[in-house]
């Protein structure tokens, strides 16, 4: 059975099987009729998305975002899982998935609407999907996706599950596992705080905020608006905000220090959430700072943190640190992923057989395991 990872956040998309990974913007756009293709510079494979699900066809991240005479995305949690999460999810998984059998599903949800979307979110993307991927230079690409089983989980619980499990499922990291461990995950509209001890997720010191890189990037689009008279969606700041430079109608505005000044407004924020939220959980042993908006906040958000801080590794994508805990995840709760039918024309290649291919082990899963069976047996 394969296993795939998605998070389908408000500014990201995301998903990772092991073997291929994903990511786009979460915007989803009108199919426009596009008169002339060029096939000049660098692309990547998620440039040109343009799918149809259930008879209705989109253009989807970057393309929508270019080409899309009406584009939407969505800071509303309830409309996001209403209307976008199908259409993100899906196809983010037929892209990562490599057979034509079934998938298993490991996603998440912030802590604060966890327990309410939980059931709506697995109703909607399980079971059998039809789903067309329009290529520019090949035919179209007919995918039927059955997703078999869906699991959800809190979202920071991800970013632990990278560090505590290999690719296979298996604990690589027992002192870590257990720890008790404070989670600072910081989203595009939301920060989640969690906190594990000895993996048994503490409900008192987790909660979800409305503080997220969103609010930052809406500072600095209102500013702009001020001195240019352009409305600026704040998705679009992305690509503008390393440099510290945008430039409206050919000519430039540098936001270096009004993105250092709202920076460290926001990261102040979240440290005062953190330190008032966990000011009884003094024996927190170590906090993990993750999530796409940890990327640009970091810097300014370590220093103010009471506690030890596990630095991000400036080689890792911090957006993929979730979801690819999700696929860990998956795969230590089912086990080892049995064989299904290949997308590739010719059969892929038999592995080497080892020991870290199998499921766990009752010794191994023994301690640490017991932390973790009240998530196993969540909406299995």
């Amino acid at each position: 059975m394969e296993i795939i990872g998605i998070d389908v956040g408000f500014g990201f998309t995301k998903a990772y099987s092991g073997q291929n990974s994903v990511i786009f913007k979460s915007l989803i756009g009108d199919a426009a009729d596009i008169q002339f293709m060029s096939s000049m510079g660098d692309a990547e494979p998620t440039d040109n998305l343009h799918i149809t699900l259930d008879n209705k066809t989109y253009f989807l991240g970057t393309y929508a975002e270019r080409q899309s005479n009406l584009t939407e995305y969505t800071l509303d949690q309830e409309k996001m899982v209403e209307e976008f999460i199908k259409i993100l999810a899906l196809a983010a998984a037929g892209i990562c998935a490599q057979t034509h059998g079934p998938v298993n599903v490991v996603t998440g949800l912030p802590v604060a609407y966890l327990k309410r979307d939980t059931r709506r979110l697995k109703q909607i993307i399980q079971g059998e999907h039809e789903i067309i991927y329009h290529h520019q230079a090949a035919p179209d690409e007919h995918r039927k996706l059955i997703i078999d089983r869906v699991h959800v989980i809190p979202q920071p619980i991800g970013s632990i599950f990278n560090l505590i499990f290999d690719d296979y499922g298996k604990i690589c990291d027992r002192d870590l596992a257990a720890s008790k461990l404070g989670v600072v995950d910081i989203g595009f509209k939301t920060t989640d705080f969690s906190i594990f001890d000895h993996l048994q997720y503490i409900e008192r010191g987790s909660s979800t905020m409305d503080t997220g890189v969103s609010k930052c990037f809406s500072v600095i689009a209102d500013k702009l608006r001020q001195e240019s008279g352009i409305n600026i969606e704040p998705y679009k700041i992305f690509k503008f905000i390393e440099s510290g430079v945008v430039k409206i109608r050919g000519k430039e505005y540098n936001v270096l220090n009004l993105k250092k000044r709202v920076y460290t407004h926001a990261a102040s924020a979240i440290a005062s959430d953190l330190n008032r939220l966990w000011k009884n959980d003094w024996d927190i042993d170590s906090i993990i700072v993750s999530g796409g908006g940890a990327i640009p906040l970091a810097e300014f958000l370590v220093p103010s943190v009471d506690g030890n801080v596990i630095p991000i590794p400036k080689s890792i994508d911090a957006r993929f640190n979730n979801v690819q805990g999700y696929c860990k995840f998956g795969h230590y709760k089912w086990g080892k992923d049995k064989k299904t039918p290949s997308r590739q024309a010719a059969p892929a290649p038999k592995e080497e057989p080892s020991a870290r291919e199998e499921g766990p082990s009752s010794e191994e899963t023994d301690k640490t395991g017991k932390g973790l069976a009240w998530l196993r047996r969540q909406n299995a």
